[in-house]
């Protein structure tokens, strides 16, 4: 009997912690295959830096960092309504849980926002959304431990000063062209 009670708990348990509630990554895995979309993930293996010129803040900003996943949708002449309703899915996902806008630019058709996953202190994700109805739309998840704005821009000094191994971003070509 115990057995059984302990068996419906957990099953209970488990259809509890399912939810069929929208979430970017599985946006993420269900659009990385499809049609007009491209999509692919960069380590901290793409920044080459010499790790023995970068400083200890540098250091600590690339310890925190683990990958960058990249998914675009490109624009074209056939495609104008699933841009619009793809885009939309995306903004809608971004606007509820656990997401935090931390800033937005331009309007309409044409625009970009920066959201955040955890607090102010100890972030796990930074989100970049931009769209532009010429070309498509592009979302990147910049995943990590415990980094911070202060990490970010330590993170980006890292990558201005870095030798990008550019044969990961060539995905990218297509979008921009």
């Amino acid at each position: 009997m115990r057995f059984a009670l302990y068996l419906a708990l957990l099953v209970s348990l488990v259809l509890m912690g399912c939810s069929n509630k929208p979430s970017l990554q599985h946006y993420f895995v269900d659009h990385a295959e499809k049609k007009d979309f491209i999509a692919f993930d960069l380590s901290s293996s793409i920044l080459n830096t010499d790790k023995a010129t970068l400083t200890a803040e540098q250091k600590e900003a690339l310890k925190s960092f683990d990958k960058m996943n990249v998914l675009a949708f490109k624009m074209d002449k056939n495609n104008e309504a699933t841009y619009k309703a793809e885009s939309q899915k995306v903004a809608s996902i971004l606007k509820g849980e656990p997401y935090q806008e931390l800033m937005k630019i331009g309007s309409g058709s044409d625009g970009a926002s920066l959201q955040i996953v955890g607090d102010g202190k100890q972030i796990d994700e930074f989100v970049f959304f931009a769209k532009r109805k010429t070309n498509g739309f592009a979302v990147v998840r910049i995943l990590g431990h415990d980094m911070n704005p202060t990490k970010i821009v330590n993170l980006i000094s890292v990558l201005q000063n870095s030798d990008l191994n550019m044969d990961q971003l060539k995905p990218l070509q297509s979008l921009l062209h």
